[in-house]
């Protein structure tokens, strides 16, 4: 995810001694897990995971919400996973996943490209094309991830750090919306998971990218919050960014609207992480302002500025700029900025911030404890300038 301009908020980097990069999980899913084409000494090459038809080999609810989700199995998800099935069984050519990320791989591959580019062009606008594209994504990820995955952590089984997190309420004047994007789903080094397994999914809830069912959950939230309760963490250059204090503060908009919040429960502060690369994050931002038009009559959505220090994060997946941070260290940001302002200083925001905290060092290590196993560098390299947590 994102974070506005950033200088340090706590002391994320030097509590974390020895970042690293890749995760594991460990969970119980309600599908019998697939069979791995490789033993765990072979995890230091591309991984493949063979995926066999379990009889009825689909979605179900269980599984897709043991994932981290709210909302009930998408139906565009539900309807790739099954052309996916159907041709494995009319092809005769087994689906079978590897690499990063658990592309397709193998003959499979090459008749399931055929068959998506043509059902994709074939698409009359670009707001189906979008949601096709969303769709098969999450598909390919949900199957190259059955039995390799935690579907709690996201990490690989034999990493799962599940144990090590403690659950924190968040303050139920609070809400995280995670505003994914679907190449960030299931991503072992993503930090916004870490939210939800911290707060639950009630106070931190996954929201993907182009899936109509989650983005539907998320605005009728909005609605009912009412466009005053919503902000956005991203560094919006074509709009003008207010900080923290400056948006809640007494003698701010939002502060006048702070009473109601206190009395009203049903009204909270909504916070939307955008949860993607920096490239991605322009066209999901984009997005939301085209519903909050059509919702609202007005696409303006507020963005808030942090003051923090640079990411520990940033060794791992290494940032366009010192001044933009991963998912979580926008959220630790977010919270210790409000514990400082009198409005807020009585709910505890600061040990709730430090939750994520502890939650972001225990990835790291679980990262870099799996780089060392399979002995590889601890350190990135800056290759690109896209990568955000």
């Amino acid at each position: 995810m994102l974070a506005p301009t950033i200088t340090t908020s706590r002391a994320l980097a030097f509590k974390l001694s020895m970042p690293s990069l890749v995760l594991s999980t460990k969970t119980h899913m309600d599908s019998t897990p697939r069979n791995l084409l490789m033993s765990s000494v072979s995890l230091s090459s591309p991984r493949e995971v063979l995926v066999e038809d379990t009889g009825d080999g689909f979605v179900s609810l269980q599984e897709w919400q043991g994932w981290g989700s709210v909302s009930p199995v998408p139906a565009t998800v539900k309807q790739i996973v099954e052309d996916m099935k159907g041709l494995e069984r009319k092809t005769d050519a087994q689906m079978s996943f590897g690499g990063i990320g658990g592309k397709l791989q193998g003959a499979f591959k090459v008749q399931e490209d055929k068959k998506h580019r043509a059902t994709y062009e074939a698409l009359g606008n670009s707001e189906k094309k979008l949601q096709f594209f969303s769709a098969r994504q999450i598909a390919c990820r949900l199957l190259g991830s059955r039995g390799y995955l935690c579907q709690k952590c996201w990490l690989a089984m034999e990493d799962c750090m599940c144990s090590k997190l403690k659950p924190c309420t968040l303050w139920h004047g609070v809400h995280f919306w995670l505003y994914m994007h679907p190449k960030d789903f299931l991503r072992q080094n993503n930090t916004g998971k870490l939210l939800w397994q911290v707060f639950g999914v009630q106070s931190a809830t996954l929201c993907l990218f182009g899936i109509a069912e989650d983005e539907k959950i998320m605005w009728d939230a909005f609605k009912r919050a009412g466009q005053s309760k919503v902000w956005c963490l991203y560094p919006n250059k074509n709009a003008v960014t207010v900080s923290v204090p400056d948006t809640f503060s007494p003698g701010s908009s939002a502060n006048l609207e702070y009473t109601s919040v206190m009395t009203d429960g049903d009204k909270t502060l909504n916070f939307v992480l955008l949860d993607g690369t920096w490239s991605n994050s322009a066209a999901m931002f984009n997005r939301l302002k085209e519903q909050a038009k059509s919702v609202w009559g007005d696409e303006d959505i507020p963005c808030i500025s942090l003051n923090m220090g640079a990411s520990a994060m940033h060794k791992l997946r290494p940032q366009p700029s010192w001044d933009r941070t991963c998912t979580a260290s926008a959220a630790i940001g977010l919270l210790s900025e409000l514990q400082l302002l009198p409005e807020f200083s009585s709910y505890e925001l600061d040990e709730q911030a430090e939750a994520v905290e502890d939650a972001l060092v225990v990835l790291l290590e679980a990262l870099t404890a799996r780089r060392l196993r399979m002995g590889r560098s601890i350190t990135r390299k800056a290759r690109h300038n896209r990568d955000i947590c």
